[in-house]
């Protein structure tokens, strides 16, 4: 403390104090040498300063070039005043916080949820549930499920996007945005894909990565559409969609070229097998483009990709007469979707469009007396309640039931139940639902669990019957200790080949050779299978839809097989 230093005395013109780690440093002052240039005269009339008593600084080391002076504040406020202002590359002080406020924001995540107000919540959404559920009669129309695959580019979005547009789901409003925003993006024609596909990285890249999920009803029946990837590097994607499926559209490409290259190399064939493989019934072919200058609905063109696409699927198994209808359409026009395209247009084609085709399929056996079995596709929290997904296979649940999630046998009981349009009091086989749960708050359940009213098992051992596809070519014979990923149901596992119990001829059914050492692409072979981590697994004949699986190795399918045994059944 300085005792000579003279009386401080206020200065209430004095420019506001701003701390130094907050605005942006003035420029140094010029060389003395320098003329400054005199301060802009305002017309307003000048504030007139009384003399003010010298305020001394405390004594501090000073350069050379440094005055020796004291300076007033009226003297510092002057040279800030007179000093140039900072360049354009600083900051400029209306983007610096506020000195008031704080830099560290609270997320919603952040905070915990008590459990009384968990419980509250609970309560509160059981009720609001139930008389969601009761001013809603329920819908008597069968729930289809129907997945859309083929090679990339083929044009499933777009067709999917064109159902949306042709059953009203989408109204004018959305669709110019949609529009708008595709012609932003270079991408005009692909503003029907945008309705599906809603990742900026997916509509950047016009290529679907997630599966797609959208909902639609006809007179007769209520669907829910599955997008699926046609690119290789998401097979594991489209294979969780088509878990979900009970139809498939395999989309094909009219187009000169286009055609060729999904059947020659690319995901056509594997898409066919896999949808075959996870148990979808019907096979929609949509031969798509027609409309294109290189094909302009010629029949010719149209029979020669129905005949190769025939012989490849009879040999996959499916019954040509049955199971498989054939439909040319122009998705990006919806030609032949829901109104019969004109004969002036396609003269010779005298079947359905496409929705009255799907409209016209046999109703599928569902196991509505069976027990509950629900594979979770994923799952999230809302207001700290577990919310579950997926699709109901086999039972029906009801609200204030008590189930099992399995692997880990806790104890759920069902709150709330909700399909994509509205609220439910219960849901039957088929139904993609959305089921709130009390009991547990684990939110890492997600593929591969299943949703039981009676404990399904859980095994990491199995008996299994498969057919070998195509075996790398630096691993061409399959033996014992053989190591591939296991997609059954909403699962995905790491499994070796434990045993080779015995060949099997694939007409007769019947054992050819018994523990052979191993076994080549095209075989079918009964073997024993050992995974990584316990999995819910069923045998085939009784629960289909979790007893049969697809192997896959190095970014290809090279095997599918249905359970034929678990747990004590498979010692015996």
């Amino acid at each position: 403390m300085n005792p000579n230093a003279k009386e401080f005395v206020f200065n209430p013109n004095a420019r506001a104090f701003v701390p130094s780690f907050a605005a942006p440093a003035p420029n140094p002052a010029p060389p003395a040498q320098t003329p400054i240039s005199p301060p802009v005269v305002h017309q307003s009339p000048p504030v007139v300063h009384k003399p003010s008593p010298v305020v001394q600084s405390p004594p501090v080391p000073s350069s050379s070039h440094e005055s020796s002076s004291s300076k007033t504040w009226e003297d510092i406020d002057e040279d800030l005043t007179k000093s140039p202002p900072p360049s354009s590359s600083s900051s400029s002080s209306d983007q610096l916080p506020k000195p008031t406020e704080s830099v560290f924001k609270i997320e919603e995540d952040d905070l915990e949820i008590d459990e009384d107000e968990v419980s509250k919540e609970i309560e509160k959404l059981r009720v609001e549930n139930e008389e969601a559920a009761a001013a809603i009669p329920e819908d008597p129309r069968e729930h289809v499920n129907v997945v859309f695959i083929g090679h990339v580019d083929a044009g499933k979005s777009t067709i999917s996007g064109q159902i949306m547009l042709l059953t009203d789901q989408v109204d004018k409003r959305t669709l110019q945005k949609f529009e708008k925003e595709a012609k932003e993006n270079n991408r005009e024609s692909w503003f029907l894909a945008y309705i599906m596909d809603t990742n900026e990285e997916e509509r950047a890249k016009g290529k679907t990565v997630e599966v797609g999920r959208a909902h639609f009803e006809t007179k007769t029946k209520r669907y829910t559409i599955l997008d699926a990837p046609g690119h290789r590097n998401y097979v594991p994607n489209m294979i969780t969609g088509a878990s979900q499926a009970d139809v498939a559209i395999l989309v094909i490409s009219a187009k000169k070229g286009e055609f060729e290259a999904g059947f020659g190399g690319g995901q056509t064939i594997e898409h066919a097998r896999l949808v075959k493989t996870t148990g979808v019934k019907y096979l929609i072919v949509a031969i798509n483009k027609m409309d294109e200058p290189s094909v302009q609905w010629s029949k010719e063109r149209y029979d020669e990709i129905v005949g190769q696409l025939s012989t490849f699927l009879k040999k996959t198994g499916y019954n040509l007469a049955k199971e498989v209808i054939y439909v040319p359409i122009s998705g990006y026009t919806g030609a032949n979707m829901k109104e019969p395209v004109g004969k002036v247009v396609c003269p010779w084609y005298d079947g359905l469009p496409l929705l009255e085709t799907l409209d016209q399929l046999p109703s599928l056996d569902r196991k509505v007396a069976g027990p509950l079995r629900i594979p979770i596709t994923g799952s999230y929290k809302e207001r700290g309640v577990l919310v579950l997904m997926g699709k109901v296979e086999s039972g029906t649940v009801t609200l204030g039931q008590q189930t099992t999630i399995m692997p880990s046998n806790t104890k759920l009981e069902v709150v709330s139940l909700a399909n994509y349009i509205s609220n439910l009091r219960s849901a039957r086989p088929g139904e993609n639902i959305m089921v709130s749960v009390k009991g547990s708050d684990d939110d890492s359940i997600g593929g591969g669990h299943v949703l039981c009213d009676t404990p399904c098992p859980v095994v990491t051992e199995f008996d299994a019957m498969m057919v070998l596809l195509d075996l790398q070519k630096e691993k061409s014979l399959m033996t014992a200790g053989y190591e591939a990923v296991l997609h059954i149901h909403t699962a995905v596992e790491e499994v070796s080949i434990v045993a080779l119990l015995a060949e099997i001829d694939m007409r007769t059914q019947k054992e050819i050779k018994k523990r052979p050492m191993f076994v080549k692409s095209g075989a079918a072979v009964r073997c024993r299978l050992q995974t990584a981590h316990p999995v819910c697994i069923e045998v085939f004949k009784d629960q289909p839809q979790l007893g049969r699986f697809t192997l896959r190795d190095a970014g290809r399918t090279i095997a599918f097989g249905k359970v034929l045994a678990v747990g004590e059944k498979k010692k015996k």
